[in-house]
Parts: C-alpha cells; sequence; structure tokens
C-alpha cells in the first residue's frame, strides 16, 4: 500500500523556477512524498534554463507561451489547459509560490477541485492593488484559497494574521530564493561570465560593475523611460569607472523603449535575459545593483549587495528596514542622487553592504517539506 503523499508543484516563469526547484529536489529525496511537476511555461526560454542549471524535469509541460498575450488570454488558457492535469494526477497537495498569474490561477483551480494548497512565499504585501500589477490581486487570491500559508519572514507571518489567517496555518520557512542562491553560486564560474568580465575590463582594479534590471508592468511607458534617462545620465558620469549591464526582458514593450533609449552608448551592454546561474554569478561580481525585480532584491540582500529599488513601493520591506534595499522609485533625479551617493560614498556603501540579510539561511526548502508533511486539518 502506498503511503506517500502525492505533492503536484505547479510554476510557469523564471522567478517560480528559480525558488521553486530546490523544494522540488528537497521533495523528490524524501521518501514520504511523490513528487509530480507541472509547469504552465508562461514563460518559456527563461523558464527551461532554470530548469537545465537545476537538472529537474517536468512531469507535464502545458507550454502556454504565446507572443504578446494579455492577462486574461494566458489566465484562460491556464484554467483550461491546467484542469484536466489535476483531475488526472488528483494530488493530495498542490504547491505554488509567489504571486504570477499562474498562481492565481492554480489556486482557483485547486478550489474547483478540493485539492488542498501550499503557498510558498506567501504573505508579501504593498497595500496597494495596482502596485506591483498584477501581482498583488495575485497573491491575495492565493491567500484566501490556501490551505498552508509559506512565509518567507516573520513580517509576512504579521500580514497574514491581520488578514485573519490562523495561525496553526503560517509557518515561516525563510525564502527559498536564498537555498537557490546557495546552490547555484556554488557552480564553477561560467566561462561567458569571465569573457564578459575581461571584454569590459572589470576586475579589482579595472572598471566595476553596475547591474540593472527594468521590466515591471506598471513601469511600462514614462517610468521605464525615466529609469533609462537616469542610467544614460550614470553611464556617461562614469564611462571610464563603471560598467553597465542591462539583461533586457522579453517583452516587447520592455525592449522598444530600452534599445531606443540605451542603444548606443559604449559603457552600457544591453543582452537578452541571463540564464540564472551566469546571472547569479554576475551579481556576485556587482558594485550596485539596481532593479524593479521581486526576486533580485532578494537574491542581491543574500549576497549583500546593496541595492536600489526601482519602484514606488516594496513588498520586501524586510530588505529596506535591515539597510542592504533603499527604496528611490522610477524619478530620475531620485536615481541619480542615491547612486551618487553610493559610488562616491564609501561610508554609505559599507553600511548597505554590511546589512544582515533578512530573507532566510538557505535551507527554507527543508522546511517547506516539512510543514507539508506535518500539517493536520
Amino acid at each position: 500500500m502506498n503511503n506517500k503523499i502525492r505533492l503536484l508543484t505547479i510554476f510557469g516563469t523564471r522567478p517560480e523556477a528559480s525558488k521553486m526547484c530546490p523544494v522540488v529536489l528537497e521533495a523528490q529525496s524524501n521518501p514520504a512524498i511523490e513528487s509530480i511537476l507541472c509547469v504552465t511555461a508562461q514563460h518559456r526560454q527563461m523558464l527551461d534554463q532554470v530548469l537545465d542549471a537545476f537538472q529537474v524535469t517536468p512531469d507535464f509541460d502545458l507550454n502556454l507561451m504565446e507572443p504578446d498575450q494579455s492577462l486574461a488570454q494566458i489566465s484562460a488558457s491556464i484554467l483550461r489547459n491546467l484542469d484536466p492535469v489535476l483531475k488526472n494526477v488528483q494530488p493530495d497537495w498542490v504547491l505554488v509560490q509567489g504571486d504570477t498569474t499562474t498562481v492565481m490561477a492554480t489556486s482557483i483551480l485547486c478550489y474547483y477541485n478540493r485539492i488542498k494548497i501550499g503557498h510558498v512565499e506567501a504573505g508579501l504585501r504593498t497595500g496597494d492593488k495596482w502596485q506591483p500589477f498584477p501581482e498583488e490581486i495575485n497573491r491575495k487570491i492565493a491567500g484566501v484559497i490556501a490551505d498552508l500559508h509559506l512565509a518567507p519572514t516573520e513580517h509576512s507571518r504579521q500580514n497574514l494574521l491581520h488578514e485573519g489567517i490562523e495561525n496553526r496555518r503560517i509557518v515561516v520557512t525563510g525564502n527559498p530564493a536564498i537555498d537557490a542562491l546557495r546552490i547555484i553560486i556554488a557552480h564553477p564560474e561560467p566561462l561567458e561570465v569571465k569573457s564578459f568580465l575581461n571584454e569590459h575590463d572589470i576586475y579589482e582594479h579595472g572598471k566595476q560593475l553596475i547591474l540593472v534590471t527594468a521590466h515591471r508592468r506598471e513601469n511600462f511607458g514614462k517610468p521605464l523611460e525615466d529609469i533609462c534617462a537616469a542610467i544614460k545620465f550614470l553611464a556617461i558620469k562614469y564611462k571610464d569607472q563603471y560598467h553597465f549591464l542591462y539583461p533586457v526582458h522579453l517583452n516587447p514593450h520592455v525592449q522598444e523603449t530600452v534599445y531606443n533609449l540605451l542603444g548606443n552608448i559604449s559603457n552600457i551592454s544591453l543582452v537578452p535575459p541571463l540564464d540564472y546561474l551566469p546571472m547569479a554569478h554576475l551579481m556576485k561580481h556587482a558594485r550596485l545593483v539596481l532593479t524593479d525585480s521581486g526576486g533580485i532584491q532578494e537574491e542581491a540582500s543574500g549576497l549583500r549587495k546593496p541595492t536600489l529599488v526601482l519602484r514606488e513601493v516594496t513588498e520586501r520591506p524586510e530588505g529596506v528596514a535591515s539597510g542592504v534595499l533603499r527604496l528611490v522609485g522610477t524619478d530620475p533625479q531620485r536615481i541619480i542622487t542615491n547612486t551618487i551617493e553610493l559610488l562616491e560614498d564609501e561610508q554609505a556603501y559599507q553600511k548597505m553592504s554590511r546589512a544582515i540579510n533578512p530573507f532566510g539561511d538557505g535551507y527554507a526548502s527543508q522546511k517547506i517539506i516539512r510543514a507539508v508533511l506535518d500539517y493536520q486539518e
């Protein structure tokens, strides 16, 4: 008789994959669990390179990515294509992570099918339903439906308690983003990283690296144009001292703006989205990170890299409170002023770089799987 818990993990994007691959590996190694993986491939290329890096193979691949899909189209596609998988697998538990459209749609389907759901990275909130859009509402929908809330920090736990979630349904685990970082940084540095650093004279006594990512939906249009204006000013000001690396998201709204405004500046490298392994190693070499990404806020904190958050609000205030993150928004002057301070004031820089990472010890995956096994109705 098989007494194993049948655990189905579902994700669709690169950020979800990078955080959930360590959880999948932990589940696969546990003799009490039958681990099954389904990917919606809400992102395709960016998802696959993370799966390859962790050597994780999906049991179900829905391959739902289409060019320039609307939120309604991808939501409908996930609902239509994932439902038969749930009915076929009949899992005891489903694990989802974060705040994507895949998470929102999966949560609704689990409710329809009366399947218990565990929400990894539960309890992140900005309190503004439009920032980030649509993630704030996606994670709140998951939070209403989830049976087990796997909160990354005590702050997230308090958010859930304030929303009326029972304490017994919440377990603080840390964030598996730090698990992923611990695993991936242990890999040898890829040749492409060494080549990039050599090509642009980035080494201890040469130029220094500034890593930029900006792609959030709420920053489309003028906010992204303002971010690019600030980066252009800084690149010109520090032409002989710093090289800017900007992996540009594949969304055409991002591509058009970034390449039009930053495409011809000698010390800015605009490149396609980087695989997770080289991205992590390049972050390790960066002097400073400028980002509107949620996951990179956590990863940069794990590496103790001072980070300017290009958003008006963040659902990761623990990083701001610890001092490794600084919220600067998208106003060009604020971005410029704060960047100059950190590049020219060593005391201010060291204060941020010595901050304690608030997102966990790198072993969240073990705590997540244990919480599922220990759950009692």
